[in-house]
Parts: C-alpha cells; structure tokens; sequence
C-alpha cells in the first residue's frame, strides 16, 4: 500500500512539472515554483526507493521495484543537475520519460490479493 502510494505520488509530482516550467516561461515566481516541484520530485522518489526497500525486505515480496525505484531516482539526479546547467534539450524529453516510466511502474504495480483485502475491511 505504501508503495502504492509512493507512486501516486511520484506521477502527480511528475505531472505538475511541466505546468510549473510553463510557468517559469510566464510569470516572475515561475522559478520558484518549478524549484519546488523540483525538490517535490527529489523527495518523493526518495520516499519511492524507501517503500520499494521496505516492501521487498519485510514482506519477502519481490526486489524488482527497487531496481525501478534506484534507476528513478538516478534519473531525478541526473534530471536537477542537467536543469540547473540549463540543458534543455536533454533536460525536457528526460522529464518525458520519467513521467512515462512513472506511468509504467503505477500500472505494473499489482494490486493485493483479494484475501488480503477482505481481511483489511473487516
């Protein structure tokens, strides 16, 4: 559920992104606000990578949303770091595919068995 979660999160930070670079195009707090989606973004695929450990570890489930999780976050790094130098050029199709590998890790992301979840509404 956590992980669940994390991701939601992820894809609305990722969605907001673009809106607050028009912004920075438009309006005088447009960095400001397209910092803070920045930041927005670095948190929660941090919060990301942390629930993708903690489901795998406790749980024994699988460690494939790590993998999808640390690769994530690498491309957040690399993402900050190429906005800041001002490439724009790599810096807007790379946010592209992070929304896109968002996407693609929200719908892989199975949802509990129905046991588990009959047993959490009681």
């Amino acid at each position: 559920m956590f992980l669940r979660v994390a991701l939601i999160l992820q894809t609305v930070a990722l969605f907001a992104a673009p809106i607050t670079a028009g912004l920075l195009l438009t309006t005088p707090s447009g960095l400001a606000l397209h910092s803070a989606s920045a930041y927005t973004i670095f948190a929660v695929g941090l919060v990301h990578l942390l629930a993708a450990v903690l489901a795998w570890r406790p749980g024994g489930g699988s460690p494939r949303p790590i993998l999808g999780a640390a690769v994530f976050f690498a491309l957040t790094l690399a993402q900050i770091a190429l906005g800041i130098a001002g490439v724009k050029t790599v810096h807007v199709p790379l946010g592209v595919l992070m929304f896109g590998m968002s996407m693609y890790q929200l719908a892989r992301l199975r949802p509990a068995p129905q046991s588990e979840q009959a047993a959490r509404t009681v």
